[in-house]
C-alpha cells in the first residue's frame, strides 16, 4: 500500500502541488549487490515539472507492528527485553538516498533504489534479520528541490520542505530473497583483525574445511539451538 503526502502548493502557475506515493518493492533484477526497487510515484497536481532533485529519508516504524516472541533475542541489542519495549521501541533510520526525477507533466513513476547488507553491526540489517513473515512499516520523507517553468517560460527553483512523506509495507520476505539471492543459505559476522587472525590459525592447525566447521568444533554441543 502506498500515502500519498501533498505539499501545498502556492498561486496557480507557481510552485507544482506534489505528492508522492510508494506502490510496490521487489528485488531488483540483475543487480552487482543485494538491491530493493521501490516503484515511487510522484504527482504534480497537473504541472509541468523539468526535474526533482530528491532527498529521500526513510525510517523503520517499528512501533507500528506486531512481535512473535521468537524474535525476542534477536531484537534484544535493538530494543532491550519485551517488558521494557513500551519504552524503548522506537524507529529506526535505514537509509538516506537521493536520485533525480526526469521531466514530466501531472504524473510519473520512478525506481527507488536501496542498497541491503548482511553486516548485522547495521542497525536496521540486524532488525531485518530478526523477523521471519509479516511486513515492515516504513515511512518514507522527502526534501530536495524542485525545476519547474513559470506561465512565461521562466526556469524557477524551490526547496522541498521534509512534510512530504508517504508510507509503505515492506514485506519481510522481499528483504529476505533480496539477500537470499546473492547470498543463499548464509549471514555475515565482522570481526576486528585479531580475533580474524587467531581464527584463521586455529582453522589452518585443525585442517578444517569451512568456518562451519570451525564453530562446530568450538561451540560446546549443549549451547546448539539454545
Amino acid at each position: 500500500m502506498g500515502v500519498a503526502g501533498p505539499w501545498a502548493a502556492g498561486p496557480a502557475g507557481s510552485i507544482p502541488d506534489l505528492s508522492f506515493a510508494v506502490t510496490d518493492a521487489a528485488r531488483l533484477e540483475h543487480a552487482a549487490t543485494p538491491t530493493i526497487r521501490f516503484a515511487l510515484q510522484v504527482g504534480s497536481g497537473g504541472a509541468a515539472v523539468r526535474s526533482i532533485v530528491l532527498d529521500t529519508q526513510i525510517r523503520i516504524a517499528a512501533t507500528r507492528r506486531a512481535y512473535s516472541h521468537d524474535s525476542d533475542d534477536r531484537l534484544f541489542e535493538l530494543f532491550g527485553a519485551r517488558a521494557d519495549w513500551g519504552t524503548t521501541l522506537r524507529s529506526l533510520l535505514w537509509t538516506h538516498t537521493t536520485l533525480v526525477v526526469p521531466p514530466f507533466t501531472g504524473e510519473t513513476e520512478i525506481d527507488l533504489l536501496v542498497p541491503c547488507t548482511y553486516d548485522l553491526d547495521v542497525t536496521a540489517a540486524r532488525y531485518f534479520d530478526a523477523l521471519h513473515d509479516g511486513d515492515v512499516p516504513l515511512e518514507f520523507l522527502f526534501s530536495g528541490t524542485v525545476f519547474y517553468s513559470t506561465a512565461d517560460g521562466r526556469l524557477q527553483t524551490a526547496r522541498l520542505s521534509w512534510e512530504l512523506e508517504a508510507e509503505y509495507r515492506l514485506p519481510v520476505a522481499v528483504w529476505r530473497e533480496t539477500l537470499d539471492h546473492h547470498f543463499p543459505g548464509m549471514a555475515w559476522l565482522r570481526l576486528d583483525r585479531e580475533s580474524h587472525d587467531r581464527l584463521v590459525a586455529y582453522k589452518s592447525r585443525r585442517a578444517l574445511p569451512t568456518w562451519g566447521a570451525v564453530l562446530d568444533e568450538l561451540l560446546p554441543a549443549e549451547e546448539d539451538g539454545a
